[in-house]
């Protein structure tokens, strides 16, 4: 049997790559729109920033699939508390994100504090809680054939519930779909993700639903690895599972698109398939080819992905708390988009802020320091 690290290695080079990616589109330099496939699709469509959510769903699902034999040596009730107690905390990590820094400057430049009022309650860090939360509990408690069946209920179910309850003749549009009325009604507006000018949540209450299916088809493949080898039958078996998903997904975009911020069930099929394209790549160049020399690199990011996203998440406004200058802005101004402007400046600022990002965790491991929850 190989060591544990080696058994890790390309789920940790693929946690890493989506972790890495995640920043870059997440943090553009201001003052120039970013070339296109650093941007979301604007409603249906498909780009390559789309796919760096739902692969780390994928990664938790694969990190699932080596962490749930611990749990069936456990008692029932320890079994329930390790998973409650770890989706809350990531859960509320996430909500604090939203809320921090806890306090703001008003018009004469008072400290008051940060409504929770206005607090965004639902997003990224919440949405990966919830998704392993009940992940966890339906492939530990239930069959892999009622897990299997479960997913596609999902994802027809809520197929189903956009076209029944949105509004009719605008069910999937921004403002007339099913998740955004519930979310609207149940969280109110002023607790709702505004980045899109109007209140509207990509990380909502109803499109939770189909984004468990990319935690369970993550565990899958990393519970199909594990048993089956990671040779060339199953890398060829991966990849056709990965191409069917696709052409499933193709298929379905013609009724139901592909659309990553209500994440329509034809996105996950699509990101899952390329996912497992992706995870076969890393098998052949990882495992069988032994094309390891390059893997350092985002190792580093793979080993905590949690803490280097808080990280990224909170840098620049604690940088700008301290020096009371709006920092993300001026360096872009009078750095970046002085030696490139345009797109290239942007993509720049993004990379360089990565790195900073990646030395965080290099000094982490370094260290031996692995921050788990």
């Amino acid at each position: 049997m190989k060591p544990i690290t080696e058994r890790f290695l390309s789920l940790d080079v693929f946690r890493g790559m989506a972790l890495c990616f995640m920043i870059i589109v997440n943090t553009p330099g201001s003052g120039a729109i970013p070339f296109d496939m650093l941007e979301h699709a604007p409603w249906h469509g498909f780009t390559p920033t789309d796919l760096v959510f739902p692969s780390f769903l994928f990664a938790v699902g694969n990190a699932m699939s080596f962490s749930m034999k611990k749990l069936n040596e456990m008692e029932n009730s320890h079994v329930l508390l390790k998973i409650f107690k770890r989706t809350f905390l990531i859960f509320i990590i996430g909500y604090l994100m939203y809320w921090f820094p806890f306090f703001r400057f008003d018009a004469q430049g008072h400290i008051v504090a940060a409504p929770v009022s206005h607090t965004r309650i639902f997003g990224v860090l919440q949405r990966i809680a919830l998704c392993f939360g009940i992940a966890s509990l339906m492939v530990h408690y239930l069959s892999s054939k009622t897990v299997i069946w479960t997913s596609i209920i999902f994802l027809l179910g809520y197929w189903v519930i956009l076209l029944v309850f949105g509004v009719p003749g605008a069910e999937l549009t921004i403002t007339g779909n099913a998740g955004t009325l519930l979310d609207r009604y149940m969280l109110g507006d002023s607790h709702l993700y505004h980045g899109e000018g109007i209140p509207f949540d990509p990380e909502g209450i109803l499109s939770t639903i189909p984004s468990i299916v990319n935690v369970i088809t993550g565990y899958f493949a990393g519970r199909f690895i594990q048993e089956k080898g990671k040779g060339y039958e199953s890398i060829a078996k991966l990849m056709l599972t990965g191409g069917l998903l696709i052409l499933i997904s193709l298929a379905w975009d013609l009724v139901f698109p592909i659309n990553k911020k209500i994440w329509s069930s034809s996105f996950v099929l699509i990101t899952c398939g390329i996912d497992m394209l992706i995870i076969a790549a890393l098998l052949y160049l990882i495992e069988v080819k032994q094309y390891i020399r390059w893997t350092g690199f985002f190792v580093v990011f793979g080993k905590n992905p949690l803490f280097i996203y808080i990280v990224a998440g909170m840098l620049l406004e604690i940088i700008d708390l301290i020096f009371r200058v709006h920092f993300h802005k001026w360096i872009n101004d009078n750095f970046y988009q002085v030696i490139a402007p345009g797109p290239v400046g942007s993509l720049l600022f993004a990379l360089s802020f990565m790195l900073v990002c990646w030395l965080v965790g290099y000094v982490l491991d370094k260290r031996k320091i692995y921050i788990r929850v």
